[in-house]
This record gives structure tokens, C-alpha cells and sequence, in this order.
């Protein structure tokens, strides 16, 4: 069986900056309030009409492509990992195809989150070691400013999300011991209502208070109602103590796994690079695993929680800054809603 192995990355995010003092003009918050909590100096927001999910995946695509020596004719598969479509459906990954102008190939879309990336890596991986697929693009594409409802009703999430993208191409290889060693996936919907955005969704009739009263809705019309926009319910939910507690629990948990699984120790890993999802949880996640500063990955200051996008912009990035050098050992490691969870072991 053949090795995968990332042989391109790259990232994309948008122009416009918002800092903690620019979100003070929307909310009652300031600077002090969310780097405490969050870590989180500034994010950065697609243009409102000109900037979407897909588009800036091709962004983050074409750069990855060009670093892999390759074209987007020679790529035979996509996975799009996002939770911010621009379509309810389709999914982003056929429009990418489309806009890169690529042959008629397999498209799929991934809907895990912040926990997406690794799930879409996990994938790609499989079909490499089989051979099926030979040039994967695998791309995490966020464009969540557009569903953040910003008041200081919801700031305890508003202020956490930012825009992005990130890509990677994957490749076989039969050099032995490199690529990608060993993918951990996990779920445990017990909680998923803690981290979630209800509306709009089949479900949608569970989460009313009163019954339908329109004619029309008596067999459907509850995708959105009236309602659901005035009451701000169509905007993310979110427990974040329940969240944090999870979090540190299993992020730890399934780095152990995947080191145990290649019978490795944590003081082989040359890079962490956990989801951005906050910087008291990556903190929290150093010292339980006493790592050194120089050994975590962080740049959530800068984005914020790009969800699926978070992992490979700050892959690309680190890997930009030479912190990512062949023969490193490198750690991906996510939590997000669901709760899912899951982490990748890569020998550079």
C-alpha cells in the first residue's frame, strides 16, 4: 500500500480586518473582555457580496496546486470540509470544480466542523493507501461572518468567528515511514445541542413553542418562519462551558491515541497544530501534554475560530515561517460540534 503524503498547502483570508475594538461599535464588549476568554486580537471578514465559502477555497487551492508541481486538471478528487456553504445544496466541492474548470471528478462535502479538516484528511488518506485517487484536493473553506448575529445577545460567539480557507494536496508515496501515519476519528452526540445551529433544518418544528397557525404550515413552512428571525433563533448556539469542558478532555485524549498507535511518546512531536478554536484550550492542552511554546502551533490572534479552515491556514502558515521541515513529526488535532473530534499523525 502506498503513504500519503501532503505535497501542497496554502491559505487564503480576506483583506478586511476587525479588531475586538471595531466589534465594541456592534456589542457590548471590549478588547480586555474577549483576548481574557478567547485569545482573539482580530479576524478577518469576507466582502459581504464579492467573497464566498468556495471562492476563497479557490483561492487557498490554486496555491496549494502550484506548491504540489501540478494543475487542477491533474486533480482527481475533492473533499470540501465547511459548515458555511453557499448553497444549503449543493455542496462547495462541485463548485470548485466548476470554477477551476476541472475534469468531471468525484466531488464530496464534509460537514464536521471544526473537527472537519481532519475528517476530509482522514478520507483522502484512505483513498490514497488504496490507490483509488492519486491527486486529492482536500480544502477547508469558512465564510461564517455572514451568519453571526452581532449583538450582545450572542457575543459569547459572535466575537470567536472569522473567514478563511485553507487547501492541501495529497499525494501518494512509497518512501517509507513519511506522510501521513495514522488518522483517530471519534463522535458523541449525547450533547450536540450545545454547539449547534438548529434553524434551518428539518427539525425545525421540535425547537417552536407554539404550533403552526398559517394553513401552509400545517404539513410543511417551518424551513424558516417569521418567527425564527425576529427571536434571533437562527443564529449558532453555543455552551461554552460545556464546550471547554469536553474540549480539554478530548484533545488530549486522542493525541495520546495517535502517538500510542504508532508507539511514539509526546516528546517526539515536533509541532502541534491544534483547531484555532481557542487559546485557553490550546493553552490548557500544552500543559497537559508539556509541550514547549516552540512545539504548539497557535494563531488564532490574528483569525479567530475559522472552523474547518483553521487547521490548514495554520499548517500553511507555520509551514511558510519554516516551523514545518521535512523528517518533522507534526500533530493535527480538532474538537468541535457534534461533538466530534479527531487528530493526524505526519511524518513531514
Amino acid at each position: 500500500m502506498y503513504q500519503s503524503t501532503i505535497a501542497g498547502i496554502g491559505y487564503y483570508v480576506p483583506k478586511n480586518v476587525y479588531t475586538n475594538n471595531d466589534l465594541t461599535r456592534f456589542m457590548d464588549t471590549s478588547d480586555e473582555w474577549i483576548q481574557e476568554r478567547t485569545g482573539i486580537k482580530e479576524r478577518r471578514y469576507a466582502d459581504r457580496l464579492e467573497e464566498t465559502t468556495t471562492g476563497m477555497g479557490v483561492e487557498a487551492a490554486k496555491i496549494a496546486i502550484e506548491r504540489a508541481n501540478t494543475t487542477a486538471q491533474d486533480i482527481d478528487f475533492i473533499i470540501f470540509a465547511t459548515l458555511s456553504p453557499d448553497y444549503y445544496f449543493p455542496g462547495c466541492a462541485v463548485l470548485l470544480q466548476r470554477e477551476m474548470g476541472m475534469k468531471e471528478i468525484g466531488a464530496l462535502d464534509v460537514r464536521n466542523q471544526c473537527s472537519g479538516f481532519i475528517y476530509a484528511l482522514s478520507i483522502a488518506d484512505q483513498f490514497i493507501k488504496t490507490g483509488m485517487y492519486k491527486n486529492i484536493l482536500v480544502v477547508g473553506a469558512e465564510k461564517q461572518s455572514f451568519a453571526i448575529d452581532y449583538a450582545t445577545r450572542s457575543r459569547n460567539v459572535s466575537v470567536i468567528f472569522g473567514d478563511g480557507a485553507g487547501a492541501v494536496v495529497m499525494q501518494p508515496t512509497t518512501e517509507p515511514g513519511k506522510g501521513i501515519l495514522s488518522t483517530h476519528l471519534h463522535s458523541d452526540g449525547a450533547e450536540a445541542e450545545k454547539l449547534a445551529l438548529y434553524y434551518p433544518g428539518a427539525s425545525a418544528g421540535k425547537w417552536l413553542d407554539k404550533k403552526p397557525t398559517l394553513p401552509e404550515q400545517e404539513l410543511g413552512g417551518l424551513f424558516m418562519t417569521k418567527e425564527m428571525l425576529e427571536d434571533g433563533s437562527i443564529f449558532p448556539h453555543m455552551d461554552g462551558q460545556a464546550v471547554f469542558k469536553k474540549a480539554v478532555v478530548k484533545f488530549p485524549e486522542v493525541i495520546h491515541e495517535a502517538l500510542s498507535a504508532n508507539n511514539l511518546l509526546t516528546t517526539d512531536i515536533d509541532l502541534l497544530v491544534p483547531h484555532q478554536a481557542n487559546l485557553r484550550i490550546s493553552q490548557f492542552i500544552q500543559k497537559n501534554l508539556g509541550l514547549r511554546d516552540d512545539q504548539v502551533f497557535n494563531n488564532i490572534e490574528k483569525y479567530g475560530n475559522t472552523t474547518a479552515a483553521s487547521i490548514p491556514i495554520a499548517l500553511s502558515e507555520a509551514w511558510e515561517q519554516g516551523k514545518v521541515k521535512k523528517g518533522d513529526l507534526i500533530c493535527l488535532a480538532a474538537f468541535g460540534a457534534g461533538f466530534t473530534w479527531g487528530a493526524a499523525l505526519i511524518r513531514w
